[in-house]
Formats: structure tokens, C-alpha cells, sequence
């Protein structure tokens, strides 16, 4: 393997930040050298930095940087005069294709996003992980854009990734963040250029099945539609049962049904931890759902403040195609284009008993192919219902640990979990605030003169009926609730990334990469530790020092003017 470097790649690097967590979890083998030092010490009130940290030499920290700001690259060669079948390798970048907002957009793929290498973990040799380097530069996917990323989008996909692995919820990790301040980006304005290097076992999408079989009569503006192409869809699908889905006997027994299955799994879970959480993604397009049920291409994303089932997060998302309520039946339509694209296959190996040669469809007639596709479509109810039960299953379990319910009933939904949240909604009550309130006040919410304002969390004052109806609600609720608050306190996050806290970072780092970081770096620790009493918890004002004060205003619901703040897919 060789070291490749370009020549044009000379402008000036800032090393913004590493995520330790994703670095200890999937590369931790990698050598930082000096990296968190010259970074500094995560803090929001001290804005000091040491001018001679980006001088220092240390070859690790410089090696870090080249690397992942695309300065140099692993590269194996392979003449045209020797042996056709030893293998290359270069950096990469994937075709699929996708519906967006529920429209058949034709081919997209990473039009900014270059994977460089997979490495195995060190303690699990099956345990691969891919890096890639988003906003690295044009792809032949870019479609005449410029491959690039800002600083704003790039910090808001780097924190969130860490914070969403915090709360348990299935998704891709950060590794770094790297700004090439020289480097003009034009969107509505002119911005400066980042890359982000993120990290996942594999960043394989619905929309690559959907490449090798788009659908049928299909009218692009401009031509281009695709021809399916059925002996590259089994190669993909048989590696991504093999590889990435773990499945067994792919050789020999039928896989086709039992990944769109795998893949419907993994996403109603990671799909339930959404829903626990207020998490919104905001642009749920097929070549936006990874196969591993991963979360995945972080955009205009949002956590819920105040209660708003319909609550829209994109900008762009006019109609409210992606608005939280409707979340689980996007993910039901994605999967139905999964199960699309797969159904020949799936009525083949039906047909066969087996799993499919490499030949299976060159010989078949149209009218074989139809029926193998009827046959395979015909399972897809069957999937849905069960992944439907899946997601419910898990939400609830998750909505359980949330309220510390002492024993699981099937009426939770309807008599508890439900409740709570037309409460919220009704009075306004702030999402987060409001569960770690029932978490930080547990012991006392059975004593008469228990003072239900604490629970009220909300921009406005709370009213006499809000009052009254969260008496009403605990009623029914004290009831059930373990007398321990110790695992309610860790299943509700302190600290939630909200839109003013991102925007608040953002800008500081804008204003001064230096400086900006150290409270980047801070922003990521409580981020990576959502559910630790930040700000001093519990405790007075005026015991708190500066750090202190500082954590607790992030902490806090920011000014009304951000409740619901909308970002577009601009990035």
C-alpha cells in the first residue's frame, strides 16, 4: 500500500476537533499524537488558547490532518500490464439512486462523501469499519456541484452523531473536523469549506438496491432513466447479507426476504429511538436510510422542545412529508422501495427453493421476471405488520425506561405514555425538560403538597388547567413508577443538543476557530454524556462557578425565538 498526496491540497487545515468516543469505539488504534491538547481543554467560559499549539511539531497530529482533509491517500496501484485479478485499491465513492420528498429522482450518489479505507477493529476482526471523508471535494456522483461542505452543516452532523450514539439510538459516528478556512463555499452566502470524517460499519443505503432495479415507467425530466441491472443487484445484495447484515448460509439458502426483513428490523429500532427521544430527521429519502438501520445523513435534524407532534424541522419540507408524527410511515414507504427493488430476486429464490446463481435472470423472459417480482411483493404486507409490532415494541420499552414504570402492561400506551404527551401538547410543556423533571422529582410526587409547577416546563406560565390536569395524570402514574429515580435520571438526558445550543456553538467557532473550539469540544463532552447533572444540578445559583453557570445555560430551553427553529438542506 502507497501513500498518495495531492499537489493542490496546500491551503490552510484547522484541526476543529476529535471525537474521543468514536475514536476509542471504532479506531482506537488510531494515533492522535498531541491532537486534544492542541485542540484545549472543552470549555464554555474560557475562551483562552495557547497561539504556539498549531506550530508544535508532532508527526501523529500531522499525519491525522493530511489524511483527513484529503491531502494524502492510501493507494494500490495495479499496472495495466500485470495480473488483471490483484487487487487495487483507492478511495470511493457510491452510485445509488432514491425518491425524494416521494418523487423518483433517478441516479444521486456521494456527491461529496469519499470513503478511504476500512479497517478492522482491533478486538473483533469481524468488526469493520469504514471511514469517510464528507465534503472532500467533487465525485462522479456530484452532478455539476462542488463536492463541498460548510462549517455550520459539518459541526451540526459531528456533535449530533455523538449525541445520538449517547442516547442509544442505532447511527453513524464522528471521528474529526477539519476547516479549510482559505477554501470559499457559495450557498446563500459564501462559507467556509470543512470536512467531517464520520465512521459506520458500512454507509450502504436503500437507495443502492434501488440503482440496480429503479422503478418501472418512470418519466425523468432530461432522460437518464436507468435499466436494471439484476447480476449487480445480487452482488450487492449477497454482500450486504454476507458482510454488513451478518446473515448466515447466504451460499445456499434463500437471503433475499430475509434481508429486507434484517434491514426493516434494524430500522424499526432505530426508528423507536427516535420517537422516544423527539429526535426529527428531517429529510427521510430513500438514498437517505441506511441498510444497517443506521442514523444517517445528518441535514436540516432537530430535537423536539416544546411538544408538537406535527412539528416540521426542514425548512425545505413544505408539505410536511417528514414531520415527527409521520416518521414511521416514511420509514414503511423507504422499506417498500427496498422490497421493490429486491422482489425479482425474492420470487426467483422462491421459486428455485434456494438461493439464486449468478445467471439467475439472464435468461428469464419479462414475463418470468414479472411473476418472480408479484411473488416477491406479495410478502411485503406480511413484513410490514411485523416490523410495525417491532417498532411498537421497542418504543414502548424505551417510553417505559423513560417514566421508570416498575412493570410492563399492554394498556401503557393508552393509560400513561399517551397521556403524558397530549399533556404536553396541550400545555405547551417542553419534551426533554419535562421527563427529566418526573426523573429529578421522583421521590416527591406521591406527597400531597407536592408542587406541580416543577413539572411545567414551558415558554409560558402555567395555568390552573395545566395544573390540574398533570394531577390528574399523576394520579395514575405514581402508582406505577419505581421508587428509585437513579435509572430514570440516566435514561433522560440533562443536556439535549437543541437548535440554539448548535447555532451558539456554530457561530463561535465561525467567529473564531481557535477560541471556537475549546466550546465545541465542550458542547461534544455533554453531548457524549447527556445524562450527567449538568450545570451542578440541584444545586443554588450562587454555588455554581463560571464553568458551572455556563453548563446550565446550555442546559436551559434558550430564548423563545428558537422553540422550533427550522433549518433548510442547504450544507
Amino acid at each position: 500500500m502507497g501513500r498518495w498526496t495531492s499537489d493542490q491540497r496546500t491551503g490552510k487545515r484547522v484541526l476543529l476537533g476529535v471525537a474521543r468516543r468514536g475514536l476509542g469505539d471504532c479506531v482506537p488504534g488510531l494515533d492522535v499524537g498531541d491532537a486534544f491538547e492542541v485542540i484545549g481543554d472543552p470549555s464554555i467560559s474560557d475562551c483562552k488558547v495557547d497561539p504556539n499549539a498549531e506550530s508544535r511539531e508532532n508527526a501523529a497530529r500531522e499525519e491525522l490532518v493530511d489524511v483527513l482533509s484529503g491531502r494524502h491517500g492510501a493507494l494500490l496501484s495495479v499496472p495495466p500490464n500485470e495480473d488483471s485479478h490483484k487487487a487495487g485499491y483507492a478511495p470511493w465513492s457510491l452510485r445509488y439512486s432514491g425518491h425524494q420528498f416521494g418523487t423518483w429522482a433517478g441516479q444521486l450518489g456521494d456527491g461529496r462523501a469519499i470513503s478511504i479505507l476500512e479497517t478492522p477493529h482491533p478486538e473483533d476482526a469481524e468488526s469493520i469499519f469504514e471511514l469517510q471523508l464528507k465534503g472532500a471535494g467533487r465525485t462522479p456522483f456530484s452532478r455539476g456541484a462542488d463536492g463541498l461542505a460548510i462549517v455550520r452543516s459539518s459541526i451540526r452532523e459531528y456533535l449530533c452523531s455523538e449525541a445520538m450514539h449517547a442516547l442509544g439510538i442505532p447511527t453513524t459516528r464522528s471521528l474529526a473536523l477539519i476547516s479549510l478556512p482559505d477554501l470559499e463555499v457559495v450557498r446563500e452566502q459564501i462559507e467556509s469549506a470543512c470536512i467531517l470524517t464520520r465512521v459506520a460499519p458500512s454507509f450502504i443505503r436503500i437507495g443502492n438496491f434501488q440503482a440496480f432495479n429503479p422503478p418501472k415507467d418512470v418519466f425523468l425530466i432530461g432522460g437518464g432513466q436507468q435499466q436494471a441491472d439484476y447480476g449487480a443487484l445480487l452482488t450487492l445484495g449477497r454482500w450486504v447479507a454476507q458482510r454488513v447484515l451478518k446473515l448466515e448460509d447466504v451460499d445456499e439458502k434463500p437471503w433475499g426476504l430475509r434481508l429486507v426483513k434484517e434491514c426493516a428490523r434494524r430500522n424499526a429500532l432505530m426508528l423507536a429511538g427516535w420517537q422516544a427521544y423527539g429526535f426529527m430527521h428531517g429529510v427521510m429519502n430513500t438514498d437517505n436510510i441506511s441498510i444497517a438501520g443506521l442514523t444517517i445523513d445528518y441535514g436540516p435534524y432537530a430535537f423536539m422542545d416544546v411538544y408538537d407532534p406535527g412539528h416540521i424541522c426542514n425548512h425545505s419540507d413544505g408539505e410536511g412529508r417528514y414531520a415527527f408524527k409521520l416518521q414511521p410511515t416514511m420509514i414503511l414507504y423507504a422499506l417498500r422501495q427496498l422490497a421493490e427493488a429486491l422482489a425479482p430476486l425474492i420470487g426467483a429464490e422462491e421459486s428455485l427453493g434456494r438461493a439464486v446463481p449468478e445467471d439467475w435472470a439472464l435468461s428469464a423472459s419479462s414475463e418470468e421476471l414479472q411473476a418472480w417480482r408479484e411473488a416477491g411483493i406479495a410478502h411485503r404486507d406480511a413484513v410490514e405488520l411485523e416490523i410495525q409490532d417491532v417498532f411498537i415494541a421497542e418504543y414502548k420499552r424505551l417510553m417505559r425506561k423513560r417514566l421508570g414504570l416498575k412493570t410492563a402492561r399492554d394498556d401503557d400506551l393508552q393509560k400513561v405514555i399517551d397521556p403524558l404527551l397530549e399533556l404536553m401538547q396541550r400545555h405547551e410543556l417542553d419534551f426533554h425538560a419535562t421527563f427529566r423533571a418526573l426523573a429529578v422529582y421522583s421521590g416527591q410526587l406521591s406527597a400531597d403538597d407536592f408542587d406541580v409547577d416543577k413539572l411545567l416546563v414551558s415558554p409560558v406560565a402555567p395555568t390552573d388547567i395545566a395544573r390540574a390536569d398533570m394531577r390528574a395524570w399523576l394520579s395514575t402514574y405514581a402508582v406505577r413508577r419505581e421508587d428509585d429515580a437513579e435509572p430514570m435520571l440516566e435514561a433522560n438526558p440533562r443536556f439535549v443538543l437543541r437548535q440554539w445550543v448548535l447555532e451558539e456553538i456554530i457561530k463561535r467557532v465561525e467567529d473564531d476557530a481557535l477560541s471556537g473550539r475549546r466550546a465545541l469540544a465542550k458542547a461534544l463532552l455533554m453531548a457524549e454524556k447527556p445524562f450527567e447533572p449538568w450545570g451542578a444540578e440541584g444545586k443554588d445559583d450562587s454555588a455554581l462557578n463560571d464553568e458551572e453557570h455556563e453548563e446550565r445555560r446550555l442546559c436551559g430551553l434558550g430564548g423563545r425565538e428558537m422553540l422550533g427553529f427550522q433549518c433548510s438542506c442547504s450544507s
